[in-house]
């Protein structure tokens, strides 16, 4: 299995169509602000993610600028998932982008 880079413009009709969104920034980071509905991803809880979410569901992998996130999704699609992209320009510039989708807390 392999995964994609995808652009934020791209990564809109992916969300709309019931996408799960990880967030692999730090809490801190991802406390402060991240995308609307994302989940904070870390090495804590990353294998009751694997165990817990169907792998046909595509998966959307989000960190600060898009790089780290490709590791991330690499992974994730070594582990079954069929659908996993990597956010080009990760939150930062989501965030730029589309303010109002984001969230504070948890």
């Amino acid at each position: 299995m392999t995964f994609h880079c995808i652009d934020i413009s791209d990564a809109l009709p992916i969300i709309e169509n019931n996408a799960t969104i990880v967030d692999i920034r730090d809490l801190t980071s991802f406390h402060n602000s991240h995308m609307t509905n994302a989940i904070s991803l870390t090495n804590d809880n990353v294998q009751d993610f694997i165990d817990s979410t169907a792998k046909d569901q595509p998966v959307i992998v989000c960190c600060y600028h898009g790089n780290s996130s490709k590791g991330a999704a690499e992974y994730l699609a070594s582990q079954g998932f069929k659908a996993v992209y990597s956010l080009n320009g990760g939150f930062s510039q989501w965030s730029a982008m589309f303010p109002e989708q984001c969230e504070t807390g948890s």
